[in-house]
């Protein structure tokens, strides 16, 4: 079959275009694909996701393209269904979904000025780039510290603000020889270099802003140390204006909550940690005490079952040991919850696992542990749950 025209690479501000149907095929499992003379949609690779949008026949009838890819040079269109009207040799009327594509071209190019100031700083290379839905996925082959990563953004951004010319071309063979440039293999076939004066040079086959100022902004969002270099989460453009729009919403979330003004939230919240530690070492004391007397009226072969409201895991392990060294009845301290009861059963000799696994059956539990002491949590309340626990030790 014919190779598919990419008008996406001549223009990929072009959002329409006319063509003739080339073929389409039915898939596996329903649906089918087209392939035309040419196309304004970009087919997935390189780390950018496929262009979407509508395909319109002569009579009217409207193709949804839900993915795009190319094979052999073929650019193949999936749609949910073929319609007869599709055929070899029909015109088709193309239109991309113009927000999306000019959101991939924003991170696509906002990665290429951080990727090359990154390169350029720390000798970094882009081994791995992905556009997700959320933040575009970059991973460094070197690591970066805080403070280098917090430089590499500032540069970047100045580049934006400069605004320059985002320039594409096609070098011959000898002239590519002679050229330094980033790419992540060998590329068979005509190159396609993208560069942005003094900021990048990529070999790339996806779509760019025209000038470097329509990127908006590159922020940095989190950064983790992966496979000997650093896994950065990236966005730009108009998810940056929307990450810092949703991060000043919760920064007056939290001024509101802590009373506190925005530049003193950090002091703020530090002395509210410092409130809540003390008041679970005061907690921790007090329950200690209560464990104590709960323990202390307890017979030496009396099965001990006590409910305790506001008990965490931890608290539960503590009142289910302290009141095995009371008795060496069936010990278990239970807690009520939103979804029903914690607890954590323990007995001084023996197994508790079997009751445990028990409990769990009759309700609607999960949990295990040891012989001696088995901890989890069950949809029932504690009295169910006690009921059930004092005729088991019974039967």
């Amino acid at each position: 079959m014919h190779p598919t025209e990419h008008f996406y690479q001549a223009d990929a501000y072009r959002t329409e275009a006319s063509a003739l149907i080339l073929a389409a095929e039915p898939l596996d499992g329903g649906g089918g694909r087209i392939a035309m003379t040419g196309t304004v949609f970009y087919p997935e690779g390189g780390g950018q996701p496929s262009d979407r949008g509508t395909l319109t026949l002569p009579d009217g009838t409207v193709l949804q393209v839900t993915d795009v890819h190319e094979k052999d040079g073929v650019i193949w269109h999936t749609v949910p269904a073929l319609s007869p009207a599709a055929r070899p040799g029909t015109p088709v009327d193309q239109r991309i979904d113009w927000e999306w594509r000019f959101d991939k071209m924003q991170q696509h190019t906002g990665e290429h000025i951080l990727s090359g100031t990154l390169h350029r700083l720390f000798g970094a290379e882009n081994v791995g780039f992905h556009i997700g839905s959320e933040a575009v996925r970059m991973d460094t082959s070197v690591p970066i510290s805080p403070e280098g990563l917090r430089q590499a953004e500032t540069e970047a951004n100045r580049f934006v603000w400069r605004d320059l010319p985002v320039q594409i071309s096609y070098p011959s063979r000898e002239e590519l020889a002679h050229m330094t440039y980033r790419s992540k293999k060998e590329i068979e076939g005509q190159v396609r270099i993208v560069t942005i004066p003094g900021a990048d040079a990529c070999a790339c086959c996806g779509t760019h802003t025209a000038s470097t100022g329509q990127v908006g902004l590159i922020k940095i969002l989190s950064a983790e140390h992966y496979k000997g270099g650093m896994r950065l989460s990236v966005v730009c453009g108009g998810r940056a204006l929307a990450e810092v729009q949703a991060m000043q919403d919760r920064q007056s979330a939290i001024v509101a909550e802590l009373s506190a003004k925005p530049v003193e939230t950090a002091n703020a919240v530090r002395r509210v940690h410092a409130e809540l530690t003390a008041l679970k070492f005061a907690q921790y004391g007090l329950c200690g005490q209560l464990f104590d007397a709960l323990a202390g009226v307890v017979s030496p072969h009396e099965d001990a079952i006590r409910t305790v409201p506001g008990l965490d895991p931890d608290g539960l392990h503590r009142l289910a040991v302290r009141l095995t060294e009371a008795t060496d009845g069936l010990c278990a301290a239970l807690t009520p919850t939103d979804k029903g009861c914690g607890y954590c059963l323990a007995r001084r000799e023996g197994d508790v696992r079997p009751l445990t696994k028990a409990l769990n059956a009759a309700c609607g539990g999960r949990g295990g542990g040891k012989p001696g002491i088995c901890q989890g949590s069950c949809s029932a309340a504690p009295e169910a749950v006690e009921a059930f626990l004092r005729e088991a030790a019974h039967s």
